[in-house]
């Protein structure tokens, strides 16, 4: 029991960004009025950043489900959290977020996960598979 620990965190967090990337992507309009005052002075629309935000939580998200690089997607992902956490200041969202980042972090510290992509490709080049 005690193994599949890691990977129901992973597929928690997992679940968490994609959930948080699809919201983007189907009601960016929401999460405009949450971006910090300095995006405004970038070279494109507030809406675009949403949109490259969602993916990128999207695509990452789905890595981290099946285990695909997984220490370094989760470390990517750690530190997305931690930014975002931070560019929200302190308060009870930017203290969960915390949580979710440190969460995120202690999958990039494991070792190969359980049911991924990561530890098939470690078997297949034992000669296991």
């Amino acid at each position: 029991m005690k193994k599949y620990a890691p990977l129901v965190l992973r597929i928690a967090i997992s679940f968490v960004l994609l959930w948080f990337g699809t919201q983007q992507l189907l009601h960016p309009q929401m999460w405009v009025k949450i971006l910090p005052p300095w995006t405004t002075s970038l070279p494109f629309a507030p809406l675009t950043l949403i949109a490259i935000n969602s993916w990128f939580e999207i695509i990452f998200g789905i890595a981290l489900l099946v285990g695909f690089q997984t220490r370094i997607v989760a470390l990517v992902l750690a530190l997305h959290i931690f930014d975002i956490a931070y560019t929200l200041g302190y308060g009870s969202v930017a203290i969960r977020d915390v949580g979710l980042a440190l969460a995120t972090l202690s999958i990039a510290m494991a070792d190969a996960p359980e049911l991924s992509f990561d530890m098939f490709l470690a078997k297949k080049r034992q000669g296991v598979i």
